[in-house]
């Protein structure tokens, strides 16, 4: 009996865009599956970016509902690191002259106009649109400027020469009150920021900041400008994470001088003006009229000195 012989079953063409696995190898669709390389903000200590002692980390999100970023919880052991470095800055950059100072923030307004496209990226991913962003970053650069400009004005136009009643001059002239702690409130970040920083370091202070805790990535991107600007290490440090775990620790520390706090509740007004009582510390809430030159004055101290005149000198100096 003669066998019948079937006809085999055609070979399929294997397409170009797929391996011999049946794994689709065309680059636009590898692309699509990948998972973006998320980026992690550190914090900014004394020149330099630790990640927070705690090992925490959390994730804010973008307009879309998505995390933006691995952002560093920082811990009371950061808010004590911080204030050691502000500490260790404050005789240098308080004795700097007031030209210098000027020059240095002349030098970051002109580094933050030239990062100013990441600025704006980075607030349009908190949710700001595309307008209102790139005004936002120019507001800020300007009002970064302006206070750059009044590094040497300041104590001409508030310091004065008191009337007396005896033999004396009597001079009033403002001096850094030293360590400020700052609290950012709840904006977008960038121009909050500087309105909280440049009047504070503007005066000779040095600085602890808490970045806005739902809008830290500009924040953390202005402190990459200050890294690699003229500011000396410690002048500003700063740290992400929670508010409700940071304010708390940074008004009660007994080597903070100041603290400027946006935003704060009816709460922690109270908690800030109970525990502010433990050194005398000063509590700033700022006001809305940024770029006031009385910004500056809220963390300064009044030094009144005398200086007797010797009589018969038609009031000339000598003792």
């Amino acid at each position: 009996m003669a066998k019948t012989l079937t006809k085999p079953a055609p070979i399929k063409a294997v397409p170009a865009s797929t391996g011999m696995n049946g794994h689709s190898t065309n680059g636009t669709a590898r692309k699509a599956e990948r998972l973006p390389v998320m980026k992690t903000y550190k914090i900014f200590i004394g020149g330099k970016f630790p990640r927070t002692e705690s090992g925490r980390y959390y994730q804010p999100k973008g307009a879309d509902g998505k995390p933006l970023a691995n952002v560093c919880r920082s811990s009371r052991k950061d808010v004590r690191d911080a204030v050691v470095a502000a500490r260790g800055a404050v005789g240098g950059w308080a004795g700097r002259s007031a030209f210098n100072r000027s020059q240095i923030l002349y030098r970051i307004g002109e580094m933050l106009e030239g990062r100013s496209v990441q600025f704006v990226h980075e607030l349009v991913l908190h949710g700001a649109t595309q307008k209102q962003a790139e005004a936002e970053v120019a507001a800020a650069i300007d009002l970064w400027i302006h206070y750059a400009g009044w590094c040497d004005k300041y104590q001409a136009l508030f310091s004065s020469v008191n009337p007396t009643n005896s033999s004396h001059f009597n001079f009033s002239v403002y001096e850094p009150t030293g360590v400020v702690g700052i609290m950012s409130g709840g904006s977008n970040g960038l121009l909050e920021l500087v309105s909280l920083i440049a009047p504070v370091i503007a005066g000779g202070n040095t600085c602890v900041v808490v970045a806005s805790e739902k809008h830290p990535l500009p924040a953390v991107t202005f402190t990459e400008v200050l890294a690699t600007s003229d500011l000396p290490s410690g002048v500003v440090n700063l740290m992400t994470g929670f508010r409700s775990e940071l304010l708390k620790p940074l008004v009660a520390h007994m080597d903070v001088n100041a603290v400027v706090v946006g935003d704060a509740s009816k709460e922690e007004r109270t908690m800030l003006e109970t525990e502010a009582t433990c050194n005398l510390k000063r509590v700033v809430y700022p006001k809305s009229d940024a770029g006031s030159p009385y910004a500056i004055l809220d963390t300064q101290e009044v030094k009144t000195t005398w200086h007797p005149i010797e009589r018969g000198q038609g009031g000339g100096g000598g003792y």
